[in-house]
């Protein structure tokens, strides 16, 4: 066995000292042999130095570039088995992590915080958003999905790698890992956490990321199984079609093109989701 830590932390930071000194020094004392990446995610306040007092591993970038560039930074470089995420802003509790080793202990490949009930932290808007990802994710992967959009997680390293890829920049770096990991058929499960309320300001917009809320909603559908979003609206489209057929040939004993219009719009429909679900199958193939 080499020397290199099984366990490798990565925290990504955007101006938030305030948050890391509620847990940093904690964690460093309760995980010694972890090997700790904090990335400095173009923060204006002293978070990099802070962090370096601490001895902890600081990747810094110049600018902000969004919270999933950074979760991408420490991936890279993160030498350990296993990579656990966490936030910065002290809402995770260091004495949750053992509860997620325990369970990938047991075979798991990546093991999810669910965070129970509403949480201080979280506005309505944003609890019935997640509530309504859940929802939507659990039906596409026929697997009831508890967290989809929680920071801490725990995942094998090398099976992380495999998706860096598909990850954005920004906030839903969460959504798009555990789709890609139930899609790829690696063992997922959740563990309940209770968390507290974020220190300092939070850096998504409810009207600004508001809006990808419905992108992010048909993301999840195409990056796990786009048929099971496309079929639907084709099946919709196709029905109001013969229904239009039948109202108007009994009406005015014509094929009018209206119903032309819907039958026509659900064979594309149809074709565009048949299409996208092989380009989605290459996307997972095994390069190994």
């Amino acid at each position: 066995m080499d020397d290199s830590p099984q366990l490798s932390i990565v925290i990504p930071a955007r101006d938030e000292a305030a948050g890391l000194q509620t847990f940093l020094p904690h964690l460093v004392s309760a995980y010694p042999d972890a090997e700790i990446i904090v990335v400095d995610d173009g923060s204006q306040d002293n978070t990099a130095d802070f962090c370096a007092s601490h001895g902890v591993i600081v990747v810094s970038h110049p600018y902000a570039k969004g919270n999933g560039a950074a979760i991408k930074s420490g991936a890279r470089r993160a030498s350990a088995d296993w990579i656990l995420f966490m936030d910065g802003d002290g809402q995770h509790d260091v004495a949750a992590i053992a509860t997620l080793l325990q369970r990938a202990s047991e075979g798991f490949d990546m093991v999810v915080g669910a965070r129970q009930g509403r949480s201080d932290q979280a506005s309505i808007a944003r609890w019935g958003a997640n509530t309504l990802y859940n929802r939507i994710a659990s039906w596409m992967v026929n697997h009831e999905i508890e967290d989809l959009t929680s920071g801490f997680r725990l995942v094998r390293r090398k099976k992380f790698l495999e998706f860096l890829y598909l990850l954005p920049n920004g906030f839903s770096y969460p959504t798009t890992t555990t789709m890609a990991f139930f899609r790829a058929g690696y063992s997922v499960t959740f563990v309940p956490i209770s968390v507290t309320e974020r220190i300092g300001r939070s850096h998504i917009n409810l009207w600004r990321d508001g809006v990808r809320f419905f992108l992010i909603i048909f993301k999840v559908g195409t990056l796990y199984s786009p048929l099971k979003i496309f079929f639907p609206i084709a099946a919709v489209l196709f029905s109001a079609g013969v229904a239009n057929y039948a109202y108007t040939y009994m009406s005015t004993g014509r094929f009018t093109n209206m119903s032309a219009v819907f039958m026509l719009s659900a064979i594309i429909v149809f074709l565009f989701g048949l299409l996208s679900e092989q380009i989605t199958n290459l996307l997972y193939k095994d390069r190994g």
